[in-house]
């Protein structure tokens, strides 16, 4: 496998890989990895599965009916 160093990295992007990498429980080389594959990987989107889960989705919710006052008030919950 190969290595690679990175060098110059601006303490903003390194303070974002660092806390990326906590809350997603990897190293920042892992975070690194992953943010690379990522964006380098063709992404194929299985239609069917997506749609699938979006029906799971709907069931699961069906029942919880939000006014608009509502998802307005849990928006602004918690913003000084």
């Amino acid at each position: 496998m190969a290595t690679l160093t990175l060098k110059n990295i601006p303490d903003s992007l390194y303070n974002q890989l660092k806390e990326a990498a906590r809350l997603h429980h990897r190293s920042i080389n892992s975070e690194i990895l992953y943010c690379v594959e990522c964006t380098l990987s063709p992404h194929e989107i299985n239609v069917a599965e997506h749609l699938a889960m979006a029906k799971q989705l709907r069931a699961k919710t069906a029942n919880y009916l939000l006014t608009d006052e509502e998802i307005d008030k849990a928006k602004s919950e918690g913003r000084p």
